[in-house]
């Protein structure tokens, strides 16, 4: 039941990581969870490691439903970090004053991107294919946010 839980739990978790090999031992990975009681895009690591077991998102034609779901999150969740850390490069680069535009435009962003994909979702509702759905439009989303994000740190270097 050990083995499974962690899997579970990944799943269920903001921000899990895993990996992608296609080792039948288990890996150890740290879970980096984003903060959301104070409003903040930062991550942050837990003490708390899961274990899964190996999966191998680049084998698409060898994967079932479940595993296609699981790596279209761990697909979005390394989309995430990525996006995280250009936020937090570029606030720091900022007067006061933009910074505050920037958390506050960020705050927004987020209920935007979740109910977007929560829309595109709503196509395949209750469908095993959903979650792919689902996370895939948070990668696609958080994808070109970062590359915004990433737009502003290169303008400030100029």
């Amino acid at each position: 039941m050990r083995r499974i839980l962690p899997i579970l739990m990944c799943i269920a978790s903001v921000g899990c990581a895993a990996t992608t090999n296609n080792k039948a031992t288990t890996e150890t990975t740290q879970v980096l969870q984003v903060s959301e009681t104070d409003n903040k895009s930062a991550t942050e690591p837990t003490k708390e490691t899961f274990i899964a077991q190996g999966l191998n998102c680049d084998d698409s034609a060898n994967l079932n439903q479940q595993q296609m779901n699981q790596c279209a999150q761990i697909s979005y969740q390394e989309d995430d970090r990525k996006l995280n850390q250009a936020y937090q490069q570029l606030l720091p680069k900022l007067p006061e004053s933009r910074r505050e535009k920037l958390r506050k435009a960020q705050q927004l962003w987020i209920p935007y991107r979740d109910a977007k994909c929560d829309f595109e979702r709503s196509a395949v509702e209750g469908g095993s294919m959903a979650p792919t759905i689902y996370y895939g439009c948070l990668e696609e989303t958080t994808e070109a946010r970062t590359k915004q994000l990433n737009g502003y740190l290169t303008d400030l270097a100029n």
